[in-house]
């Protein structure tokens, strides 16, 4: 039972930092129908950046601002120099954003070398808590992030739903010709969007550089699997996100828990029998 409940409690957190990197995914791709492939370096290098300010300033809270909005930035820096011409090329913005990604993996490569790298936790976020189950201590860095995914779900959810600049984006990817009609600066509104999902990806590296390493490789791996967040949970809904990273954390969890050989194929597989039952996705919207 206690062997139970800790990989359960392991499926949570990871699923709580898959949620970080895939709902600045979701937003972008699932939005913006922008199929941005430079998602996971952004995440490697937000984690990096936090590592940096953190080992000058010995600021966590500091590095964390940092990566968020350096990494929001050079988001919307790319989204306006490099893609505003091609956005509706799907297959012209998956190569620029791709490059994108080898050329920040190659310049991180050379900064930070081939070795891991951990952000120290502040000290009221060390240690562990006694769950009260099983003699279980867990963690209290891991029940931060978990937190925090759901404080930050919580927040995406109200913007999207319940303010008046969240309905223009959801208006804005409907009909943007319309919305444009009514003199509202569409491209200044996916800009935002841009910024704001971006940022996500850099805080989920400065908070998952806590709790696990950041290496090369990083990047790829987060990549992959907020793409199958996003593709379970359903294109540009927070809600599908959430779930979607909840069913990719716990299976992949539970996999290598008591089939770690087939840890990799569980988890492809569950999205395989969600497209074949939901093409859409769990919370997606009919095509």
């Amino acid at each position: 039972m206690g062997q139970v409940i800790t990989i359960g409690l392991n499926g949570l957190t990871v699923a709580a930092l898959y949620f970080l990197v895939a709902s600045g995914l979701t937003l972008i791709f699932g939005m913006m129908r922008v199929v941005n492939l430079a998602h996971g370096a952004f995440y490697l290098l937000g984690g990096y950046v936090a590592f940096s300010v953190m080992d000058s300033t010995d600021s966590w809270g500091l590095g964390l601002a940092v990566a968020l909005l350096t990494v929001g930035l050079l988001g919307v820096l790319m989204h306006q120099v490099l893609l505003r011409a091609i956005e509706q090329e799907d297959m012209r913005v998956a190569l620029v954003t791709i490059g994108v990604s080898l050329v920040l993996a190659d310049q991180m490569l050379v900064q930070y070398g081939g070795v891991a790298y951990s952000i120290a936790p502040p000290e009221a976020l060390r240690g562990g808590v006694d769950i009260g189950v099983a003699d279980i201590v867990y963690p209290r860095y891991r029940i931060f992030v978990l937190v925090l995914a759901v404080a930050v779900g919580l927040a995406l959810w109200l913007f999207m739903s319940r303010t008046r600049f969240g309905m223009i984006i959801r208006a804005g990817v409907d009909d943007r010709d319309m919305v444009a009609a009514t003199g509202i600066n569409v491209r200044a509104v996916f800009a935002v969007v841009f910024f704001v999902g971006s940022a996500l990806a850099g805080l989920a590296g400065a908070v998952g550089g806590g709790a696990f390493s950041l290496a090369p490789g990083t990047d790829v791996e987060y990549l992959l699997y907020s793409l199958i967040v996003v593709i379970v949970g359903g294109m540009g809904s927070v809600a599908g996100a959430a779930i979607g990273a909840l069913l990719v954390g716990l299976v992949s969890q539970f996999a290598l828990g008591y089939l770690p050989a087939m840890a990799s194929v569980m988890t492809f597989a569950l999205m395989i029998v969600v497209l074949a039952v939901r093409p859409q996705g769990l919370m997606g919207r009919p095509a």
